[in-house]
């Protein structure tokens, strides 16, 4: 089978069977089609030409991260051609998996992301000059829903409209995997969204489209660059650090702000939509350090 095909059914089973998201398996295309210029070719490649390929990877400065990745996807490739009787043999088998630390997740304190809010709401109040009155409202509404929910970026911006529609006080969001899980919103967050809905009600041009937060592009729904964009923009009249804020951050704070004040770790898995344990436990720091501070409070031998 030549690599073109085997990648195509590779890329239907991931998508058909185990529920791949769509830029999931963007990245699974470009980390093969990227192998297979670099080894002559996926279907007949060794483990000799995988390993330098890999080896590349590491002298042209791809994090560990980025390698574990493009790994990953090269073994779950391989298992497919397995499986399928396309291959006798797993040439990713014996490859050795990169080095690499576990990065603690960017986040803001609960005082800066206290600012973000107030400013994005002054602004949706009295949009500044060169800033939209929708976009306000609109940002004022993503930042308090990102916030309150810990979603992924791309789970809000392609949100269908319909959500907000049932019950303005949970969102039932289709995570990765196309798993649903239920999620709460805070009542700044209800408010906030439903300014968004009235100003969004007055768009002619976006009453017929089925998302949450229309846009004209082929998808239909606001871009994450978009939503990045517009919340640096804001960060930077606050006088934050651009660089040092964007959703996702949003999202790391959300689930270190719950840890923080008692959460537990398996309700943050939860309400993250994280399949595994594991994957949350990058907020353990947290978790350690409320649980140090507990013991020193609470422990009667504690100095």
């Amino acid at each position: 089978m030549r690599d073109a095909a085997a990648i195509e059914a590779f890329l239907e089973m991931m998508s058909a069977e185990r529920g791949a998201a769509a830029n999931t398996l963007q990245a699974y295309r470009r980390d093969l089609d990227e192998a297979a210029e670099e080894c002559g070719g996926l279907a007949s490649a060794t483990t000799e030409a995988l390993r330098s390929h890999l080896e590349g990877l590491a002298r042209r400065g791809f994090a560990p991260s980025s390698q574990a990745r493009k790994l990953s996807s090269l073994r779950q490739f391989y298992r497919f051609l397995y499986a399928e009787g396309i291959r006798a043999d797993d040439p990713s088998g014996s490859l050795d998996s990169p080095r690499r630390g576990r990065p603690l997740p960017k986040t803001l304190s609960e005082h800066d992301v206290g600012r973000l809010l107030d400013q994005a709401e002054a602004e949706a109040n009295a949009p500044p000059p060169g800033v939209d009155a929708a976009g306000a409202v609109r940002l004022a509404a993503l930042l308090e829903v990102v916030y309150a929910t810990g979603l992924r970026v791309s789970e809000l911006v392609a949100m269908p409209l319909t959500v907000a529609s049932r019950d303005d006080r949970w969102f039932t969001v289709r995570g990765k995997g196309g798993k649903d899980r239920v999620v709460p919103l805070s009542p700044k967050a209800q408010a906030a969204m439903r300014r968004w809905l009235e100003c969004r009600a007055r768009d002619a041009a976006g009453k017929a489209n089925r998302h949450l937060f229309p846009a004209r592009g082929e998808s239909g729904h606001l871009a994450r660059q978009v939503f990045a964009r517009d919340l640096k923009a804001l960060a930077a009249r606050l006088g934050l650090p651009a660089a040092k804020v964007s959703p996702h951050v949003l999202r790391h704070a959300f689930a270190s702000h719950l840890l923080q004040n008692g959460a537990d770790l398996r309700a943050v898995q939860q309400l993250l939509g994280h399949a595994d344990i594991s994957t949350t436990q990058i907020y353990t720091h947290v978790l350690e350090a409320r649980l140090v501070e507990l013991v020193k409070t609470h422990h009667p031998l504690a100095d």
